[in-house]
Protein backbone atom coordinates (compact mmCIF):
# COMPACT_ATOMS: atom_id res chain seq x y z
CA UNK A 1 0.00 0.00 0.00
CA UNK A 2 2.78 2.45 0.87
CA UNK A 3 4.29 2.04 -2.59
CA UNK A 4 0.94 2.84 -4.27
CA UNK A 5 0.40 5.89 -2.04
CA UNK A 6 3.88 7.20 -2.88
CA UNK A 7 3.33 6.50 -6.59
CA UNK A 8 -0.01 8.36 -6.65
CA UNK A 9 1.45 11.31 -4.76
CA UNK A 10 4.40 11.54 -7.17
CA UNK A 11 2.03 11.30 -10.12
CA UNK A 12 -0.12 14.07 -8.65
CA UNK A 13 2.95 16.27 -8.15
CA UNK A 14 4.03 15.77 -11.76
CA UNK A 15 0.51 16.50 -13.00
CA UNK A 16 0.42 19.65 -10.86
CA UNK A 17 3.57 20.98 -12.52
CA UNK A 18 2.13 20.10 -15.93
CA UNK A 19 -1.22 21.69 -15.08
CA UNK A 20 0.40 24.98 -14.13
CA UNK A 21 2.13 25.02 -17.53
CA UNK A 22 -1.00 24.46 -19.65
CA UNK A 23 -3.65 27.04 -20.50
CA UNK A 24 -4.96 29.52 -23.04
CA UNK A 25 -1.86 31.65 -22.46
CA UNK A 26 1.07 29.61 -23.73
CA UNK A 27 3.84 28.66 -21.31
CA UNK A 28 6.39 30.32 -23.60
CA UNK A 29 4.55 33.63 -23.05
CA UNK A 30 4.77 33.24 -19.28
CA UNK A 31 8.29 31.96 -18.71
CA UNK A 32 10.00 35.05 -20.15
CA UNK A 33 8.24 37.64 -17.93
CA UNK A 34 8.65 35.40 -14.88
CA UNK A 35 12.39 34.87 -15.44
CA UNK A 36 13.08 38.50 -16.39
CA UNK A 37 10.70 40.66 -14.32
CA UNK A 38 12.68 43.89 -14.92
CA UNK A 39 12.05 43.97 -18.67
CA UNK A 40 8.26 44.38 -18.55
CA UNK A 41 6.77 44.73 -15.03
CA UNK A 42 3.22 44.74 -16.41
CA UNK A 43 3.72 41.46 -18.27
CA UNK A 44 5.38 39.98 -15.18
CA UNK A 45 2.44 40.96 -12.96
CA UNK A 46 0.03 39.44 -15.47
CA UNK A 47 2.06 36.21 -15.66
CA UNK A 48 2.19 35.96 -11.87
CA UNK A 49 -1.57 36.44 -11.65
CA UNK A 50 -2.19 33.71 -14.23
CA UNK A 51 0.12 31.21 -12.54
CA UNK A 52 -0.44 31.97 -8.85
CA UNK A 53 -4.05 33.17 -8.76
CA UNK A 54 -5.61 31.09 -11.56
CA UNK A 55 -3.70 28.01 -12.71
CA UNK A 56 -2.23 26.82 -9.41
CA UNK A 57 -5.47 26.95 -7.37
CA UNK A 58 -7.38 25.50 -10.31
CA UNK A 59 -4.98 22.57 -10.61
CA UNK A 60 -4.90 21.90 -6.87
CA UNK A 61 -8.66 22.36 -6.71
CA UNK A 62 -9.11 19.76 -9.45
CA UNK A 63 -7.08 17.34 -7.33
CA UNK A 64 -9.13 18.10 -4.22
CA UNK A 65 -12.47 17.71 -6.03
CA UNK A 66 -11.33 14.45 -7.61
CA UNK A 67 -10.11 13.20 -4.24
CA UNK A 68 -13.52 13.93 -2.68
CA UNK A 69 -15.34 12.16 -5.51
CA UNK A 70 -12.99 9.17 -5.38
CA UNK A 71 -13.51 8.80 -1.64
CA UNK A 72 -17.28 9.21 -2.02
CA UNK A 73 -17.29 6.55 -4.73
CA UNK A 74 -15.53 4.07 -2.47
CA UNK A 75 -18.04 4.78 0.32
CA UNK A 76 -21.01 4.41 -2.04
CA UNK A 77 -19.79 1.12 -3.50
CA UNK A 78 -19.12 -0.29 -0.05
CA UNK A 79 -22.38 0.98 1.45
CA UNK A 80 -24.57 -0.34 -1.37
CA UNK A 81 -22.37 -3.41 -1.97
CA UNK A 82 -22.49 -2.60 -5.66
CA UNK A 83 -19.38 -1.96 -7.80
CA UNK A 84 -21.47 0.26 -10.12
CA UNK A 85 -22.53 2.65 -7.36
CA UNK A 86 -21.34 6.24 -7.74
CA UNK A 87 -21.38 9.28 -5.43
CA UNK A 88 -24.55 10.71 -7.00
CA UNK A 89 -26.84 7.78 -6.15
CA UNK A 90 -28.53 9.55 -3.23
CA UNK A 91 -29.78 12.37 -5.42
CA UNK A 92 -27.07 14.88 -4.55
CA UNK A 93 -26.33 15.73 -8.19
CA UNK A 94 -29.97 16.47 -9.00
CA UNK A 95 -30.36 18.48 -5.81
CA UNK A 96 -27.29 20.57 -6.60
CA UNK A 97 -28.55 21.17 -10.14
CA UNK A 98 -31.93 22.31 -8.86
CA UNK A 99 -30.30 24.65 -6.35
CA UNK A 100 -28.18 26.24 -9.07
CA UNK A 101 -31.14 26.50 -11.44
CA UNK A 102 -33.23 28.24 -8.76
CA UNK A 103 -30.43 30.71 -8.05
CA UNK A 104 -29.94 31.48 -11.73
CA UNK A 105 -33.67 32.00 -12.16
CA UNK A 106 -33.68 34.48 -9.25
CA UNK A 107 -30.66 36.27 -10.75
CA UNK A 108 -32.42 36.41 -14.09
CA UNK A 109 -29.56 34.54 -15.75
CA UNK A 110 -27.43 37.71 -16.07
CA UNK A 111 -24.67 36.81 -13.64
CA UNK A 112 -24.88 33.17 -14.58
CA UNK A 113 -24.54 33.87 -18.31
CA UNK A 114 -21.25 35.67 -17.68
CA UNK A 115 -20.01 32.75 -15.59
CA UNK A 116 -21.08 30.25 -18.22
CA UNK A 117 -19.47 32.19 -21.06
CA UNK A 118 -16.14 32.44 -19.24
CA UNK A 119 -16.26 28.77 -18.33
CA UNK A 120 -16.82 27.66 -21.91
CA UNK A 121 -14.36 30.12 -23.49
CA UNK A 122 -11.45 29.10 -21.30
CA UNK A 123 -10.31 32.69 -20.70
CA UNK A 124 -7.88 32.82 -17.80
CA UNK A 125 -7.86 36.44 -16.71
CA UNK A 126 -11.57 36.77 -17.49
CA UNK A 127 -12.31 34.04 -14.96
CA UNK A 128 -12.17 36.72 -12.26
CA UNK A 129 -14.44 39.14 -14.08
CA UNK A 130 -17.68 37.58 -12.76
CA UNK A 131 -19.26 38.83 -9.58
CA UNK A 132 -17.88 37.16 -6.45
CA UNK A 133 -21.32 37.29 -4.88
CA UNK A 134 -22.75 35.43 -7.88
CA UNK A 135 -20.13 32.69 -7.54
CA UNK A 136 -20.69 32.37 -3.79
CA UNK A 137 -24.42 32.22 -4.36
CA UNK A 138 -24.15 29.46 -6.95
CA UNK A 139 -21.71 27.47 -4.81
CA UNK A 140 -23.86 27.77 -1.70
CA UNK A 141 -27.01 26.88 -3.64
CA UNK A 142 -25.37 23.78 -5.12
CA UNK A 143 -24.17 22.56 -1.73
CA UNK A 144 -27.49 23.23 0.01
CA UNK A 145 -29.38 21.54 -2.82
CA UNK A 146 -27.16 18.47 -2.63
CA UNK A 147 -27.56 18.15 1.15
CA UNK A 148 -31.34 18.70 1.04
CA UNK A 149 -31.67 16.06 -1.67
CA UNK A 150 -29.83 13.53 0.50
CA UNK A 151 -32.06 14.42 3.48
CA UNK A 152 -35.13 13.94 1.28
CA UNK A 153 -33.78 10.54 0.21
CA UNK A 154 -33.31 9.55 3.85
CA UNK A 155 -36.85 10.68 4.67
CA UNK A 156 -38.37 8.67 1.81
CA UNK A 157 -36.37 5.56 2.69
CA UNK A 158 -37.36 5.95 6.39
CA UNK A 159 -33.77 5.87 7.52
CA UNK A 160 -30.79 3.80 6.46
CA UNK A 161 -31.77 0.40 7.81
CA UNK A 162 -32.64 -1.01 4.39
CA UNK A 163 -29.96 -0.45 1.75
CA UNK A 164 -32.20 -1.37 -1.17
CA UNK A 165 -34.91 1.05 -0.05
CA UNK A 166 -32.28 3.79 0.35
CA UNK A 167 -31.00 3.11 -3.16
CA UNK A 168 -34.49 3.21 -4.70
CA UNK A 169 -35.33 6.41 -2.82
CA UNK A 170 -32.16 8.02 -4.18
CA UNK A 171 -33.13 7.08 -7.73
CA UNK A 172 -36.64 8.49 -7.28
CA UNK A 173 -35.36 11.74 -5.77
CA UNK A 174 -32.85 12.11 -8.59
CA UNK A 175 -35.48 11.66 -11.28
CA UNK A 176 -38.01 14.01 -9.67
CA UNK A 177 -35.50 16.78 -8.91
CA UNK A 178 -34.01 16.40 -12.38
CA UNK A 179 -37.46 16.90 -13.91
CA UNK A 180 -38.00 19.95 -11.69
CA UNK A 181 -34.69 21.41 -12.90
CA UNK A 182 -35.64 20.93 -16.54
CA UNK A 183 -39.04 22.54 -15.96
CA UNK A 184 -37.41 25.50 -14.25
CA UNK A 185 -34.98 25.97 -17.13
CA UNK A 186 -37.88 25.96 -19.59
CA UNK A 187 -39.47 28.79 -17.60
CA UNK A 188 -36.15 30.69 -17.34
CA UNK A 189 -34.33 30.27 -20.69
CA UNK A 190 -31.78 32.97 -19.81
CA UNK A 191 -30.24 30.51 -17.35
CA UNK A 192 -29.57 27.80 -19.91
CA UNK A 193 -25.99 28.81 -20.79
CA UNK A 194 -24.75 28.94 -17.22
CA UNK A 195 -26.69 25.81 -16.31
CA UNK A 196 -25.08 23.97 -19.21
CA UNK A 197 -21.66 24.94 -17.89
CA UNK A 198 -22.59 23.58 -14.45
CA UNK A 199 -23.98 20.34 -15.87
CA UNK A 200 -20.87 19.74 -17.98
CA UNK A 201 -18.52 20.42 -15.06
CA UNK A 202 -15.56 22.79 -14.87
CA UNK A 203 -12.73 23.73 -12.54
CA UNK A 204 -12.39 27.20 -14.09
CA UNK A 205 -13.62 29.15 -11.06
CA UNK A 206 -11.80 27.36 -8.25
CA UNK A 207 -9.79 29.80 -6.13
CA UNK A 208 -7.64 29.50 -3.05
CA UNK A 209 -10.62 29.72 -0.68
CA UNK A 210 -12.33 26.82 -2.47
CA UNK A 211 -9.08 24.82 -2.36
CA UNK A 212 -8.81 25.33 1.39
CA UNK A 213 -12.45 24.36 1.90
CA UNK A 214 -12.18 21.17 -0.15
CA UNK A 215 -8.86 20.24 1.49
CA UNK A 216 -10.41 20.62 4.95
CA UNK A 217 -13.47 18.56 4.02
CA UNK A 218 -11.26 15.91 2.39
CA UNK A 219 -9.13 15.58 5.53
CA UNK A 220 -12.26 15.26 7.69
CA UNK A 221 -13.79 12.65 5.39
CA UNK A 222 -10.58 10.62 5.15
CA UNK A 223 -10.32 10.47 8.94
CA UNK A 224 -13.99 9.54 9.27
CA UNK A 225 -13.65 6.97 6.48
CA UNK A 226 -10.69 5.36 8.21
CA UNK A 227 -12.74 4.98 11.39
CA UNK A 228 -15.77 3.63 9.51
CA UNK A 229 -13.89 1.26 7.21
CA UNK A 230 -14.55 -1.71 9.50
CA UNK A 231 -18.29 -1.21 8.99
CA UNK A 232 -17.95 -1.52 5.22
CA UNK A 233 -15.76 -4.58 5.66
CA UNK A 234 -18.51 -6.15 7.76
CA UNK A 235 -21.26 -5.19 5.31
CA UNK A 236 -19.29 -6.75 2.44
CA UNK A 237 -19.71 -10.09 4.21
CA UNK A 238 -23.47 -9.64 4.58
CA UNK A 239 -25.93 -8.08 7.02
CA UNK A 240 -25.98 -11.12 9.32
CA UNK A 241 -22.19 -11.21 9.60
CA UNK A 242 -22.04 -7.48 10.29
CA UNK A 243 -24.60 -7.89 13.09
CA UNK A 244 -22.67 -10.83 14.52
CA UNK A 245 -19.61 -8.60 14.79
CA UNK A 246 -21.55 -6.35 17.15
CA UNK A 247 -21.59 -3.35 14.83
CA UNK A 248 -24.37 -0.79 15.43
CA UNK A 249 -25.30 -0.68 11.77
CA UNK A 250 -28.01 1.97 12.04
CA UNK A 251 -25.89 4.76 13.48
CA UNK A 252 -22.81 3.78 11.48
CA UNK A 253 -24.77 3.80 8.23
CA UNK A 254 -25.93 7.32 9.03
CA UNK A 255 -22.31 8.33 9.55
CA UNK A 256 -21.34 6.79 6.20
CA UNK A 257 -24.19 8.59 4.42
CA UNK A 258 -23.04 11.84 6.07
CA UNK A 259 -19.48 11.31 4.76
CA UNK A 260 -20.85 10.50 1.31
CA UNK A 261 -23.11 13.56 1.23
CA UNK A 262 -20.47 15.94 2.59
CA UNK A 263 -17.75 14.83 0.17
CA UNK A 264 -20.05 14.80 -2.87
CA UNK A 265 -21.83 18.06 -2.03
CA UNK A 266 -18.58 19.93 -1.48
CA UNK A 267 -17.05 18.74 -4.76
CA UNK A 268 -20.20 19.36 -6.82
CA UNK A 269 -20.64 22.83 -5.35
CA UNK A 270 -17.19 23.86 -6.59
CA UNK A 271 -16.93 22.07 -9.94
CA UNK A 272 -20.43 21.17 -11.12
CA UNK A 273 -21.28 17.64 -12.23
CA UNK A 274 -18.20 15.61 -13.15
CA UNK A 275 -18.97 12.05 -14.17
CA UNK A 276 -17.15 8.74 -13.72
CA UNK A 277 -14.32 9.92 -11.44
CA UNK A 278 -16.07 8.61 -8.33
CA UNK A 279 -17.06 5.42 -10.13
CA UNK A 280 -13.73 4.63 -11.80
CA UNK A 281 -11.27 5.53 -9.04
CA UNK A 282 -12.12 2.62 -6.68
CA UNK A 283 -12.10 0.21 -9.63
CA UNK A 284 -8.62 1.33 -10.67
CA UNK A 285 -7.35 0.85 -7.12
CA UNK A 286 -8.88 -2.64 -6.87
CA UNK A 287 -7.26 -3.60 -10.17
CA UNK A 288 -3.86 -2.90 -8.60
CA UNK A 289 -4.24 -3.99 -4.99
CA UNK A 290 -6.69 -5.88 -2.79
CA UNK A 291 -7.22 -4.09 0.49
CA UNK A 292 -9.71 -3.26 3.23
CA UNK A 293 -12.28 -0.49 2.84
CA UNK A 294 -10.47 1.83 5.24
CA UNK A 295 -7.37 1.81 3.06
CA UNK A 296 -9.43 1.70 -0.13
CA UNK A 297 -11.05 5.03 0.70
CA UNK A 298 -7.66 6.72 1.05
CA UNK A 299 -6.28 5.12 -2.11
CA UNK A 300 -9.44 5.84 -4.11
CA UNK A 301 -9.30 9.49 -3.06
CA UNK A 302 -5.67 9.78 -4.19
CA UNK A 303 -6.55 8.03 -7.45
CA UNK A 304 -9.55 10.31 -7.98
CA UNK A 305 -7.42 13.40 -7.41
CA UNK A 306 -4.85 12.27 -9.97
CA UNK A 307 -7.58 11.35 -12.48
CA UNK A 308 -9.38 14.69 -12.33
CA UNK A 309 -6.14 16.66 -12.35
CA UNK A 310 -5.03 14.78 -15.48
CA UNK A 311 -8.43 15.25 -17.13
CA UNK A 312 -8.47 18.97 -16.34
CA UNK A 313 -4.99 19.46 -17.80
CA UNK A 314 -5.95 17.48 -20.90
CA UNK A 315 -9.18 19.49 -21.29
CA UNK A 316 -7.16 22.73 -21.34
CA UNK A 317 -4.55 21.38 -23.76
CA UNK A 318 -6.53 19.52 -26.44
CA UNK A 319 -8.10 22.53 -28.22
CA UNK A 320 -6.09 25.40 -26.66
CA UNK A 321 -6.66 28.33 -26.43
CA UNK A 322 -10.24 27.04 -26.05
CA UNK A 323 -10.94 24.35 -23.48
CA UNK A 324 -13.22 21.35 -23.21
CA UNK A 325 -15.60 20.99 -20.25
CA UNK A 326 -13.77 18.57 -18.01
CA UNK A 327 -16.98 16.68 -17.22
CA UNK A 328 -17.36 15.76 -20.91
CA UNK A 329 -13.80 14.45 -21.02
CA UNK A 330 -14.16 12.36 -17.86
CA UNK A 331 -17.44 10.92 -19.18
CA UNK A 332 -15.82 9.87 -22.48
CA UNK A 333 -12.69 8.44 -20.86
CA UNK A 334 -14.58 6.86 -17.96
CA UNK A 335 -17.16 5.31 -20.25
CA UNK A 336 -14.42 3.89 -22.45
CA UNK A 337 -12.66 2.43 -19.41
CA UNK A 338 -15.82 0.76 -18.14
CA UNK A 339 -16.55 -0.69 -21.58
CA UNK A 340 -13.04 -2.13 -21.69
CA UNK A 341 -13.49 -3.51 -18.17
CA UNK A 342 -16.79 -5.15 -19.12
CA UNK A 343 -15.22 -6.66 -22.25
CA UNK A 344 -12.27 -8.00 -20.27
CA UNK A 345 -14.51 -9.52 -17.61
CA UNK A 346 -16.79 -11.04 -20.25
CA UNK A 347 -13.80 -12.58 -22.02
CA UNK A 348 -12.51 -13.98 -18.74
CA UNK A 349 -15.92 -15.46 -17.92
CA UNK A 350 -16.21 -17.03 -21.39
CA UNK A 351 -12.72 -18.52 -21.08
CA UNK A 352 -13.55 -19.95 -17.67
CA UNK A 353 -16.79 -21.47 -18.97
CA UNK A 354 -14.88 -23.40 -21.60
Amino acid sequence: MSFLVALLLLLSLALCVLGVSVGSTGFENLIGPLLHPDIDPTATAMAQQIVVDIRLPRTLGAWAAGALLGLAGAVAQGLFRNPLADPYLLGSASGASLGVALTLAVLGGSGGMLAGANMMNGGEVSAFSGSLLVRLGLTGAAFCGAVLAVLLTLALSRGVQHTLRLLLAGVVVGVVLGAATQMLLLLSPDSLQAMQAFMLGSTAFIGWAACALMAGVWLLCVLAGGLLGRVLDGLSLGEATAHSLGLPLGSLRIALVAVLALATGTAVAQTGLIAFVGLAAPHLVRSVIKTTHGRLMLLASLMGGALLMAADTLARWLIAPQELPVGVLTAVLGGGYLLWLMRRNSAGFAGGAQ
